[in-house]
């Protein structure tokens, strides 16, 4: 989307691709998920994990609001078609008689839309802070001092996610958004 809005920052950097191994970041992506699979009996088992963040240059952009917007929101969107496809395959499995298969592409729509909201909450580094700060009009210094403390700002999202109102909105919001995809598909009530 930063292409699309005039920064070449990511294609430069040899970002701009779909091979995930340009995108692996060794903590978030490696480490971490691995600690949480087969780390200590007592550590939570809510998965969190990050990629590395796909980089632009608000300087190289035509309207900086409007396209910081854009780019913030490319990535919910992304999960929100990805969504919408693996309920369209869902279907089809329906037709073809695969109750497994339809579960699997349910199952990873739920995903898609879990994190398409989770993405939303504003909290940096987040899609939904970009949205925040844009909406809010919080000038770009208090926003990067605010993003100096990421480390933080996740530890305070996990203890988010941890609160039963938070998690049952999260939820909430994924379940009927699932179902709305169903309906639309004509899967029965």
């Amino acid at each position: 989307m930063a292409w699309k809005c005039g920064d070449g920052t990511a294609r430069l950097q040899g970002r701009l691709s779909l091979n995930p191994i340009v995108h692996i970041d060794p903590i978030g992506t490696v480490l971490l998920p691995l600690f949480m699979i087969f780390g200590p009996s007592g550590v939570t088992r809510f998965a969190i994990g990050w990629a590395k963040p796909v980089p632009f240059n608000p300087a190289n952009l035509g309207n900086r609001w409007r396209d910081e917007m854009l780019i913030a929101m490319a990535g919910p969107a992304m999960n929100l078609i990805l969504a919408i496809v693996l309920v369209g395959f869902a279907r089809v499995a329906v037709i073809f008689g695969s109750g497994e298969t339809t579960e699997l592409f349910l199952q990873m729509a739920g995903l898609s839309l879990l994190l398409c909201f989770f993405n939303l909450i504003p909290i940096p580094p987040l899609d939904g802070s970009h949205v925040m700060r844009n909406l809010s009009g919080m000038s770009y210094e208090t926003y990067w001092r605010l993003c100096q403390h990421r480390f933080i700002l996740l530890i305070a999202i996990v203890l988010l996610l941890n609160i039963p109102g938070v998690r049952w909105v999260l939820g909430f919001v994924t379940e009927k958004t699932l179902l709305a995809l169903m309906f639309c598909f004509g899967f029965p009530a």
